[in-house]
C-alpha cells in the first residue's frame, strides 16, 4: 500500500500544482450570462410535453373548457413558485437548487435527506425519462406502423446520455451553446405550428383566450455560483423566460384546437405530429424532428443542472468529497456529470417512462413545497440576510398549501405501495447520514482516501476553492 502510495506522489503533486491554478481561475467557471439563463429555463420547460400532454391534460378534464382551466391553474401555480425561488437565488447565491436553501432553514438533515433523494432518483430519473421520450421521437421512424423495439429505445437513450453527459464535462460553455441552440430550434418549431394555426384561426373563429404553464421553473437556481450577475440575471431570465414560454404554449394549443376536434385530439398518439399530418403536408416531416431537438435540449438542461446538485452536496460532506472536484483544465464538475449520468442509465435498464414518472412527481412536489416553507422560515429565523427580491410571505404559504394537497390527493385517492417506497427510500437516507456525515466514521474515510485519489488522477480533478 506504501508502494502504490509512493508510485502516485508525482502525478498528486501535479494535481496540487493544479489546484492552486484552479483557485486563483475559479471565476472562469462564472460563464452563464443572461440568455443563456433564459435558455435553460425555456428549453427545460418546454420539453416534449408541449407536443403530447394536450392530449392528457383533455383526456383527464373531459372537455376544452376544464381543459383550459386546469392550464390556467397550472399557469398560476408556476408563477407562484418562479417568485419563490426568485427571492430564495438572490438570498442566498450557492449552486444546488434546494438544496443550501434547506440548509439555511432546516439544517444538516433535512439538506441531506433531500440532496440523497435527488441525487439518487429524482435527478437521473428526470434525465432517463427525457432521454428516453427522446429515442421513441428518434426511432419511431424507422419502424412505420408499429412501436419500436424496447432494446432500441433504451440503447439510443443511453446514448444520448453519454453525448450529453460528454458535452457537459468538456466545457461550460460548450454546454450553454448546445442549450441555446436546442431551445432556439425548439422555438423555430412552435412558430410554425403558431403560424399555421393563426392562418386556419383566421379562417374559422375570431378569437380564444387562455393562459397556462409548465413546470422545471427552479432549473437556474442549481447553477446559480455561475451565473455572471446572479443579482441580476436570475429574476430577470424567471421574468422572461416563464412568460415566453407562457406564449408559446397559449398559441400552440390554440392552433391544435383550430385544427383538430376534441375526439381528434384525444385519439391522436402525438398531437403535434397529426397536426403536421394535417397542416404542413409533405413537409410534415419535420415536426418530429423538432421535437427530437427539443428532448435533447431539455434533457441537457437536466444534466446540466443536475450535476451542480451533486457537487453542491459533495462540497459540504453530504456526498463523497471526489463528486465536489472540478476539472482542473476544463473547469466542469465532471465526476458529479458522470454520476448522474451513470445513474440515469441504470434507471433506464428496468423502467418504463410512466414508472419513472410517477416515483419522480410524488417526491418533487413535496421538496416544491418545501422550498416555500423555507421561504417563509428565513423571514423569521434569518432577517439579517439581505433580500434583492421580497415577494409577499402569503404567496409562498399558498404554494406550500398546493404543494400538500398535491402530495396527499393522490396518495388518499389512490393509495399504492409506490408512495410508501418513496418514503421509506426518502428516510433511508439516515442510515448513511448518521455514520458517515454525523460521525464521520473513521474506516469509511480509509476506504475511501485510495478510492479518491485514484479517481482524482483518472479524472484529472481537484477540489475547488470553498464557497462561503
Amino acid at each position: 500500500m506504501r508502494n502504490a502510495r509512493n508510485a502516485l506522489l508525482p502525478s498528486l503533486q501535479y494535481l496540487s500544482q493544479n489546484k492552486r491554478q484552479l483557485q486563483k481561475n475559479i471565476q472562469k467557471i462564472n460563464q452563464v450570462g443572461l440568455l443563456s439563463g433564459i435558455c435553460l429555463i425555456v428549453g427545460t420547460m418546454i420539453g416534449s410535453g408541449i407536443f403530447i400532454s394536450p392530449k392528457s391534460v383533455l383526456l383527464y378534464s373531459g372537455a376544452v373548457g376544464p381543459c383550459l382551466l386546469i392550464w390556467t391553474a397550472c399557469g398560476v401555480l408556476s408563477t407562484l413558485g418562479a417568485l419563490c425561488y426568485a427571492e430564495l437565488g438572490t438570498m442566498i447565491t450557492k449552486s444546488g437548487g434546494e438544496y443550501p436553501y434547506f440548509m439555511e432553514a432546516f439544517g444538516s438533515i433535512v439538506a441531506y435527506l433531500y440532496s440523497w433523494t435527488t441525487i439518487m432518483v429524482l435527478k437521473p430519473s428526470s434525465f432517463a425519462i427525457i432521454t428516453l421520450s427522446f429515442a421513441e421521437y428518434t426511432s419511431t421512424p424507422f419502424y412505420p406502423g408499429c412501436s419500436p423495439p424496447l432494446i432500441v429505445t433504451k440503447c439510443l437513450a443511453a446514448a444520448a446520455i453519454l453525448i450529453i453527459t460528454s458535452i457537459n464535462c468538456l466545457s461550460v460553455k460548450l454546454a450553454s451553446y448546445v442549450q441555446n441552440f436546442f431551445t432556439a430550434a425548439k422555438l423555430v418549431i412552435i412558430l410554425v405550428i403558431v403560424g399555421a394555426g393563426i392562418v386556419l384561426l383566421a379562417q374559422e373563429i375570431c378569437i380564444i383566450y387562455f393562459l397556462f404553464h409548465y413546470f422545471y421553473r427552479n432549473q437556474l437556481n442549481f447553477i446559480t455560483e455561475e451565473l455572471k450577475n446572479p443579482f441580476r440575471d436570475l429574476p430577470l431570465a424567471i421574468v422572461i423566460g416563464i412568460p415566453l414560454v407562457t406564449v408559446c404554449y397559449v398559441l400552440v394549443n390554440v392552433a391544435y384546437f383550430t385544427v383538430m376536434t376534441t375526439t381528434e385530439l384525444l385519439l391522436s398518439p402525438a398531437v403535434a405530429v397529426t397536426f403536421g399530418d394535417r397542416v404542413l403536408y409533405p413537409a410534415s416531416w419535420i415536426v418530429p424532428l423538432f421535437v427530437v431537438f427539443s428532448t435533447f435540449g431539455s434533457a441537457n438542461g437536466s444534466c446540466f443542472t443536475a450535476g451542480r446538485l451533486v457537487y453542491a452536496s459533495g462540497r459540504e460532506g453530504h456526498m463523497v468529497k471526489i463528486l465536489s472536484y472540478i476539472n482542473v483544465k476544463r473547469y466542469t464538475p465532471a465526476p458529479a456529470l458522470i454520476f448522474n449520468g451513470v445513474l440515469a442509465i441504470f434507471y433506464i435498464i428496468p423502467a418504463d417512462i410512466n414508472t419513472l414518472i410517477n416515483y419522480f412527481s410524488f417526491a418533487q412536489w413535496f421538496f416544491y413545497g418545501l422550498a416555500a416553507l423555507a421561504l417563509i422560515v428565513m423571514r423569521f429565523t434569518r432577517k439579517d440576510l439581505d433580500r434583492p427580491v421580497k415577494i409577499p410571505v402569503v404567496l409562498a404559504g399558498i404554494m406550500v398549501l398546493v404543494s400538500c394537497y398535491l402530495v396527499l390527493a393522490p396518495i388518499i385517492d389512490q393509495p399504492e405501495l409506490e408512495y410508501l417506497y418513496c418514503t421509506i427510500f426518502i428516510f433511508s437516507g439516515l442510515i448513511l447520514y448518521y455514520p458517515f456525515v454525523y460521525r464521520k466514521v473513521n474506516w469509511g474515510r480509509k476506504i475511501m482516501r485510495p478510492i479518491t485519489m485514484h479517481l482524482q488522477l483518472l479524472m484529472d480533478v481537484a477540489p475547488p476553492e470553498k464557497t462561503e
